[in-house]
Parts: structure tokens; C-alpha cells; sequence
């Protein structure tokens, strides 16, 4: 006995990375559609050792689904996320809509799981941002020994970040480097990004930050405690896919690094890799495909009182979007949802 369960957006990076991340996790189905715009229509997806053919989103009745995976922008989201949650389906959004909506839960299941049961208000859970995810993972469970009072983080975010149009224009200026003929001057971004870093990601706000960066403060606040003090800088960088953040946590109490390494191993969906050696850290490259957040570079802070840094990695298709969305879907499976 299983679920009915819909991806929508199945063709997207992380449409395509739910799907297998349901297969590798062996969530409970008993039927799967998987659903696209009609540019896309009829295009296949794999699914375990199956492939997919894709269905109609415009024309799709969610009667009868019991969960749906949303890997489509803000605008989509908004037509048919209500439509999907009116005729009974849960909704699980990866987009922005919905996470500050305060009837609709923000769920990163490591830090608040419990949150999957005020579902029912809307029947829509939204996924935090990608940066967050991985960023709270790390924070809960030095947040419940020695309580945060501020975080300092800079990100190192992937193009994957900004969808296959990201990843192709690195990739095309890259080779376009080169190939001097061969100019291939930004579109997705705001400048060349392949050989660069860029200090942008999203919109401009009126005091400065950007919207990438405010994301970061007003999750971090409704998943984890609304009162820690956080203030981001978010980079967009020349890799493909994983995300890496810079974290300075000021406690207010005292946390040594050993007590800090040996909370952050126990922790779930954490791998700690902490060498103070050549090579004894985990850099993106090294994260792309698995489930972890990896922790390296802990250290003391000797600037402030009860500081502490560290390093944090994750592949953000898949804990930044595709595998939390999934985790979701087991938790609501296990504390909501009646199989069959």
C-alpha cells in the first residue's frame, strides 16, 4: 500500500531530481503522474527503471492524488497549487510563494518536523530556499545546546541555483573563453559568470539586500527562532551544482569546537569531515549526489565571545529543494496521511 503521488514540473532539474530521489528512497507509490507545460508535453522522464511520459498540467483533475511535488516557478505555483489543494492533494512547493505565508508551514524536517501538522489550513507545505535548508540543518542542533544570538554567513551558490538556463550559460562562456570568436555575453546573469563570482542573487530590496539574502533572515526566523539575529551575503560562483556557505555563530553561551564536532556527527542529515589537514574538508564537487550537509572548519571564533565558524556544504537540488521536499512527503506519510 502506497500513495498517489504527482511531480509537477517533471522535466525541470529539480523536477527530474524528485523523481530520483523517490526511486532511491523507495517511497511508498502506488501510482505516479508526472505533469509539465504544454511546450513540454509528451516529454519522457526517467523513474526508477521506468520511464514517464508527461501529462498535461492545465488539464490535470488532482481528485484522488494524495500528494503533489511542485518544481515550477511563483507564477505556475500560484494558478495550480490552490487548484491541486482545493480537490484534496497535499501541495509541497519548492517556490517562494508560499513560505511566509503563516498558514502554511515551513518545513525543514531535521529542525521542525512537528510543523507538517498545520498542513491542513491550506493543504500546501512550502520548501525553503536552498541556501536555508542547509544552513538551519547545521544551526538546530548547536541552537538547542548553547542558543544562537547572531549569524554571519556568506554563500557560495551554485548557477544550478538559477535552473538549466544558469548551468548552460556558465558552460557556454566557459567554452566561449576559450574560443575568442565565440562571445557569448551574459543573459541569465547579471555578468560573466564563468571565471567570476557574483554578489547578486535575485532582486535588489530598498535597503540594499537582496532578496536571495532576505530569504535567508525571514526563514531561518520561521523554521528555527524568530529570535535570531542573521544578516547574509549570497554569491553566485562559477560551479554547477552544490551550495557552500561561511558561518559565524555567536552563542550565548560557550560551546567549545570539540563539543561543537561531536553534536554536529549525532546530528541527523549531517556528515561532519573535519581534518586539520590538506584535503581534510568537503568542497562542492564533492557533495553533488548525496543526501548529507556536509560540516567542515570548525573552529573557535577568538573575535567575539561564544563564537564559533564553520563550513557547510550541500547539493542544493537535493537537500536545497528536491530530497527536503521528498523528507516532507515521508513525514507527512508517517504523522497525516492514511496509505491507500
Amino acid at each position: 500500500m502506497g500513495y498517489k503521488v504527482v511531480v509537477v514540473g517533471a522535466t525541470g532539474n529539480v523536477g527530474r531530481e524528485m523523481l530520483n530521489i523517490l526511486a532511491e528512497r523507495e517511497f511508498p507509490i502506488d501510482e505516479i503522474a508526472v505533469l509539465a507545460s504544454r511546450r513540454s508535453l509528451g516529454s519522457e522522464v526517467s523513474f526508477g527503471d521506468r520511464t514517464l511520459k508527461t501529462k498535461d498540467l492545465d488539464t490535470f483533475d488532482f481528485t484522488g492524488w494524495d500528494i503533489a511535488l511542485f518544481a515550477v516557478g511563483s507564477e505556475a505555483t500560484k494558478k495550480y497549487a490552490p487548484l491541486a489543494a482545493g480537490q484534496g492533494c497535499v501541495v509541497i512547493d519548492n517556490s517562494s510563494l508560499y513560505r511566509m505565508d503563516p498558514d502554511v508551514p515551513l518545513v525543514v524536517p531535521e529542525v521542525n518536523a512537528d510543523a507538517v501538522m498545520g498542513y491542513s489550513k491550506k493543504n500546501i507545505i512550502a520548501n525553503p530556499n536552498c541556501s536555508t535548508a542547509q544552513l538551519v540543518v547545521a544551526l538546530k542542533p548547536l541552537h538547542d545546546r548553547a542558543t544562537i544570538k547572531r549569524v554571519v554567513v556568506s554563500t557560495y551558490q551554485s548557477v544550478s541555483g538559477a535552473g538549466k538556463e544558469g548551468m548552460d550559460e556558465l558552460w557556454d562562456q566557459t567554452k566561449s573563453i576559450y574560443n575568442p570568436t565565440d562571445d557569448k555575453p551574459p543573459t541569465k546573469f547579471t555578468k560573466q559568470i564563468a571565471f567570476n563570482v557574483i554578489p547578486h542573487i535575485d532582486v535588489f530590496m530598498e535597503d540594499g539586500q537582496t532578496k536571495e539574502e532576505w530569504k535567508m533572515v525571514v526563514e531561518t526566523k520561521k523554521i528555527l527562532d524568530k529570535n535570531i539575529k542573521l544578516t547574509a551575503t549570497c554569491v553566485r560562483v562559477p560551479v554547477f551544482v552544490g551550495h557552500s556557505e561561511a558561518v559565524n555563530i555567536e552563542f550565548e553561551e560557550h560551546l567549545d569546537e570539540d563539543e561543537a564536532r561531536d553534536i554536529l556527527r549525532e546530528a541527523p542529515g549531517i556528515m561532519v569531515v573535519d581534518k586539520r589537514e590538506d584535503g581534510g574538508y568537503v568542497s562542492p564537487i564533492e557533495c553533488v549526489g548525496d543526501f548529507a550537509t556536509y560540516i567542515s572548519r570548525i573552529r573557535q571564533d577568538p573575535t567575539i565571545d561564544n563564537g564559533l565558524n564553520l563550513w557547510c556544504v550541500s547539493d542544493n537540488l537535493r537537500k536545497g529543494a528536491a530530497l527536503n521536499a521528498v523528507q516532507i512527503a515521508e513525514v507527512l506519510g508517517q504523522k497525516c496521511l492514511k496509505k491507500g
